[in-house]
This record gives structure tokens, sequence and C-alpha cells, in this order.
């Protein structure tokens, strides 16, 4: 004999439980990766725009984990208070805005 539809609908699994509504601890203290040496031979400039997108990326995953999603949540300060946490110098304000766009 068919069961109702009715009554499969009813028998929901309960819901999991979802990082966007508990705090997710953050790694800490931070411990960089171990670095292998970067190319040699290109213009100073490449070497400081490598570094600053790393570090970053470094600060977009940590503010992720720390519940801001959105660039318009991560301010310089956050960010600022957030390298802080993690033993980085604090960002300035063209890595601010990179870390932003990594964001979006």
């Amino acid at each position: 004999m068919p069961v109702p539809a009715a009554a499969v609908l009813k028998n929901k699994p309960s819901p999991t439980q979802s990082t966007a509504r508990r705090a997710v601890p953050q790694d800490s203290p931070y411990v960089p990766v171990a670095k292998s040496p970067l190319p040699a031979g290109q213009p100073r400039e490449w070497y400081v725009t490598h570094n600053r997108r790393l570090k970053a990326m470094r600060l977009a995953i940590a503010l992720l984990d720390s519940g801001i999603y959105r660039p318009t949540q991560a301010r310089d300060v956050t960010i600022r208070r957030t390298a802080e946490k993690l033993g980085v110098h604090p960002p300035s304000a063209t890595t601010c805005r990179m870390v932003r766009a990594l964001m979006r």
C-alpha cells in the first residue's frame, strides 16, 4: 500500500548546524607556511606586488573565517584589527582595497 505524500513530507530531517549561525573560531596564533624562494631576476615591483597579494589573501581568508562575508563590512579598521590578531604588520590602504576586491 503506497504512503500518502503528505505523510512523507512531515518527516523532514533536522537541519544541520551552519557556520552562518555560529561563530567560527579563528586559528590563532598565526603560523606561516614554509616559504620557498621567489624566482630571481624579476623587477622589485613584482616582488612587492606578489607579497601584497599573499598578505591580502591571508587577510581575506581570516575575515571570511571570522564571519565578515561582504566587502562593505571590511573597513580598513576591521582589516587592520584582523592583521593584528594574526600577528602581521598592519596593511596599507592599497592592501586593504585588495582584500575587499578578493572578497567580491
